[in-house]
């Protein structure tokens, strides 16, 4: 390749380089399967900073490129990056209306990632923590009380996987379980009683 088309390229990449809150609009729109391309959004940076700052909208795309947010945790991330509470609140809306942000696919993905490693209380606290509404939270308990036995079970057998040697041992692993967010009488189901003989046993943490 000549020194000249070598320079032209490289000219052109400096010309016309793509546009942040562009990019991060398209990788929202592909992580979610948003079939409409979202319009173009406004300007990568804030006209007041000089130019050296994302807007407030290409910060909520990034966040939201990497996972997905509540509106009330997406809000508070962005909150001292806002000019004002309505600036706010119009970019968590755009958001809400094109499909980027949505809190029932945020909190279906927590407990997809959750759920199998920690018990009902403990996951409802963290959606509480997150500002899922209490309508939400009964739905999900609902959801949780259904396999919580079965839940516990297989973390107690992926974990210990054997009957405890004595009452300690036996203590020990529930509170492992309660620990996790497990009720403490789906602990007391799950760990079986310690070793017939064993000393001290009675049977009880």
């Amino acid at each position: 390749m000549s020194r000249s088309t070598t320079s032209e390229h490289s000219a052109a990449a400096v010309v016309a380089p793509e546009d942040a809150v562009g990019a991060s609009t398209r990788y929202v729109a592909r992580r979610h399967a948003e079939p409409q391309e979202p319009a173009q959004a406004t300007g990568a940076v804030d006209d007041d900073a000089g130019g050296r700052h994302p807007s407030l909208k290409a910060r909520a795309l990034r966040l939201l490129a990497r996972r997905d947010y509540t509106r009330a945790e997406l809000a508070q991330r962005l909150a001292s990056h806002a000019p004002d509470a309505a600036a706010l609140q119009a970019v968590l809306n755009e958001c809400v209306a094109r499909g980027w942000l949505d809190e029932q696919r945020a909190v279906d993905s927590l407990l997809r990632r959750r759920a199998e490693r920690w018990g009902a209380q403990r996951v409802q606290a963290e959606l509480r923590a997150r500002g899922v509404d209490a309508e939400t939270l009964r739905a999900v308990r609902q959801r949780l009380d259904a396999s919580e036995l079965e839940r516990a079970l297989a973390l107690w057998q992926q974990r210990f996987g054997r009957s405890p040697t004595d009452a300690r041992e036996r203590a020990r692993q529930l509170r492992f379980l309660v620990a996790r967010g497990f009720a403490a009488d789906v602990a007391r189901r799950v760990v079986p009683p310690a070793s017939a003989g064993a000393p001290g046993d009675d049977g009880d943490a």
